[in-house]
């Protein structure tokens, strides 16, 4: 992939797509956990201060007598509170333990008449010039060093009902402003480094995405050439014998003959080609077997041997048949694809057997398989050559395959056929001794319910040299 700058640019846009997108994904999630984190840490703080307020305001009320005024009880349950125009000692950690609630120095608590007058303060209170105008129930304050500090006013009765003032609970929200700079820092130096392992990530996948497309390709490429490499070779002849046929006159009627014979092995060669390439493509897009019906082996095995056996190629070597089963076996099928799947390994099996050698074609069964074995003794395939040799115009040897006039189509055409009846072919070889094709194809019952279409046998006739 790397030597194609147009799936480099497309690997590129599709990383770039989707580091953006994830990085908008993760940037989203980090917002929302800040304000998630922020907000669940200020309802803890709120519901703290409601949870403490609540407690002093039961514990206080019925010792308040007249407004404005601070009983001496008071103190007694809000040791170290400390009267305005008063001089105020400054209060151990032991005192600000006030009813063992407030076990912070962060809170404080104020006192204030019903005018907003300060009363007195217990705790950290923050340091003020003066202070709010209005007493809201939730207010966030700060002191003179920009301190901030969350706060809750409620009123506060007299034991007989009478209004008396307002008692005002607050804490600093130090902790909470520095635990939240902390989650902004973390998002703002963590997110680039994040964002350039999403990068690589994302450059990574699109390769892995772009993979199969550019392996498709580069077959695609691949394929052209071959098949504009095997057209040249026919089209080149036949605009020979056409030139010679115009330089040349007058013409003899013999040498008009071998012209015409000339032009007509060519055309066989370029119609047969094209025949190929377009059952391939009919097996790619699976519209090839739209007519399928029980085929048994057994016949059609034995009348392909039978025919085949009469082909000039097969003249100077044993072809023999061995079924090896004694019930029939059955596959469901179209007939004429697996007689051309068998004949296409039969016939590459011939032409590279010297003569004097042996082809064998058994049949057996294996549990719910059927096994059908094509053995020579030619000349066998090197292991380099054995993961290849069904790529399509792909030929072991070049030369001996164009002197018997194959296309190198054959074994892939063999192997679609295979995997388009759920099968599969496996080979073994050894180079100067020979090799094995063994086709898989699996079982069905004649007698099965689904099963309705009726059996049929074959006879495939030959003229000649050519499989009709």
């Amino acid at each position: 992939m790397r030597h194609s700058s147009l799936f480099n640019r497309t690997r590129a846009k599709m990383a770039g797509w989707y580091a953006v997108i994830l990085g908008l994904i993760l940037g989203t999630s980090s917002f929302m956990t800040y304000q998630m984190v922020a907000y669940a840490h200020w309802q803890a703080v709120d519901r703290e201060l409601e949870s403490i307020s609540g407690t002093l305001h039961d514990s206080l009320e019925p010792k308040l007598k007249q407004p404005g005024k601070l009983e001496p009880m008071v103190e007694q349950v809000l040791p170290g509170l400390c009267q305005v125009d008063t001089a105020c000692s400054t209060a151990s950690d032991g005192d600000r333990h006030i009813l063992g609630i407030v076990q912070n120095g962060g809170y404080y608590i104020r006192f204030l008449d019903l005018s907003g007058r300060l009363l007195a303060t217990a705790g950290a209170s923050p340091a003020q010039s003066n202070l709010p105008g209005n007493i809201q129930t939730w207010q966030v304050i700060r002191d003179r060093e920009s301190q901030r500090y969350h706060q809750y006013s409620l009123t506060l009765k007299t034991s007989t009902g009478q209004p008396w003032g307002y008692l005002q609970i607050g804490r600093s929200l130090r902790e909470y402003d520095e635990h939240l700079a902390m989650l902004r820092i973390l998002f703002l130096f963590g997110f680039p480094g994040v964002v350039l392992i999403i990068a690589i990530a994302s450059w990574w996948l699109a390769g892995l995405a772009m993979k199969p497309v550019y392996d498709s390709y580069a077959r695609m490429q691949q394929f052209t050439a071959d098949a504009a490499h095997e057209l040249r070779t026919p089209i080149a002849t036949l605009r020979a014998t056409v030139e010679t046929a115009q330089d040349s006159q007058p013409i003899s009627e013999q040498e008009t003959q071998n012209l015409l014979s000339i032009l007509n092995r060519q055309s066989d060669r370029l119609a047969q080609l094209v025949q190929d390439l377009l059952l391939l493509s009919r097996m790619n897009q699976k519209t090839l077997f739209s007519q399928t019906r029980l085929c048994c082996l057994n016949d059609l095995i034995s009348d392909l041997v039978e025919d085949l056996s009469t082909l000039n190629i097969a003249a100077p070597i044993q072809l023999s048949v061995q079924i090896r089963v004694s019930e029939q076996l059955y596959v469901m099928g179209d007939e004429n694809q697996l007689i051309r799947l068998f004949s296409n390994l039969i016939t590459n099996a011939l032409h590279y057997t010297p003569p004097g050698g042996q082809v064998i074609v058994t049949l057996e069964k294996d549990e719910h398989q059927a096994v059908i074995q094509i053995r020579d003794t030619g000349i066998g395939i090197a292991p380099k050559d054995q993961a290849r040799i069904f790529d399509r115009f792909y030929r072991v040897n070049s030369d001996r395959s164009r002197q018997t006039g194959g296309s190198g189509l054959g074994l892939a055409i063999a192997q679609a056929i295979a995997k388009a009846h759920n099968g599969k072919i496996e080979v073994e070889s050894t180079v100067g001794k020979g090799s094995t094709f063994t086709v898989r194809l699996p079982l069905q019952n004649p007698h099965h319910p689904s099963s309705n279409k009726k059996p049929v046998t074959f006879r495939w006739k030959t003229t000649g040299s050519k499989m009709v």
